[in-house]
């Protein structure tokens, strides 16, 4: 199995890269840099992509550049970027500015169309194409936060993944959206995960949750598939 993942040199992604894979698996991080220590799943082959999806047509070429040829199973797309202010009191949507709005919609929205277009011809040509696109809680009608461009984006997350099965279900695209709220990014996978879930107290997610996930949907058969998935935090108050 050929895994791509995006945004992986460090949090969510780095945990990815690190925990998904087996012998015989490729796993190819793409990031605007390489970073140092990496530890992948014994056996697993680890490539590296540097490309700045901020900006999206030169990094897509790159990306697609990278792998012609060689075959791709599945797309995990990780990249996000929010307001300056998000998640804090202090945000106040008239205080953003009009140029980083536009970086957020670019890179979140753009970025993932116009890299999808490119490699969905290598996906499909895979025995099970799979895309996984790490959205957010904030991406739900009601999610109780009031970040603009970031919540948009997480929104047409939802709205690429419906387009994408709709237009590609006989050729058996599976197209998972993952709703994640507040992840525990400190503690990397080489931390217990016992240790991990202590952070927050009960209010951030250990990467090892999602880690573990991203395997179960990575290891069904190729007629079937995980639509969407929510995973709060425990004491999150808004589920």
């Amino acid at each position: 199995m050929k895994v791509m993942v995006v945004g992986a040199s460090k949090g969510l992604g780095r945990a990815l890269i690190e925990g998904l894979g087996q012998s015989g698996d490729q796993l190819i991080g793409v990031s605007r840099y390489r970073p140092d220590s990496l530890v992948n799943q014994a056996g697993a082959e680890l490539r590296w992509v540097e490309a700045n999806l901020g900006e999206s047509l030169k990094a897509a070429q790159i990306i697609e550049q990278a792998v012609a040829g060689e075959g791709l199973d599945t797309l995990i797309y990780n990249l996000g970027i929010w307001e300056e202010l998000a998640f804090d009191p202090a945000y106040d949507f008239l205080a953003d500015q009009d140029s980083q709005l536009q970086e957020i919609i670019s890179c979140n929205i753009t970025s993932t169309i116009v890299l999808i277009k490119r490699l969905l011809p290598l996906l499909l040509n895979s025995a099970n194409p799979r895309i996984i696109l790490t959205g957010s809680t904030s991406g739900l009608s009601q999610s109780g936060r009031p970040e603009v461009a970031f919540g948009a984006s997480k929104f047409a997350l939802r709205g690429i993944a419906d387009a994408l099965r709709e237009g590609y279900r006989q050729q058996r695209l599976g197209v998972t959206c993952l709703n994640l709220g507040y992840l525990n990014t400190e503690d990397a996978l080489d931390t217990p995960r016992a240790l991990a879930e202590q952070r927050g107290e009960g209010h951030l997610i250990p990467v090892h949750d999602v880690v573990q996930i991203v395997r179960m949907t990575l290891s069904l058969s190729s007629t079937s598939f995980v639509k969407e998935l929510t995973l709060p935090a425990i004491l999150d108050e808004r589920f």
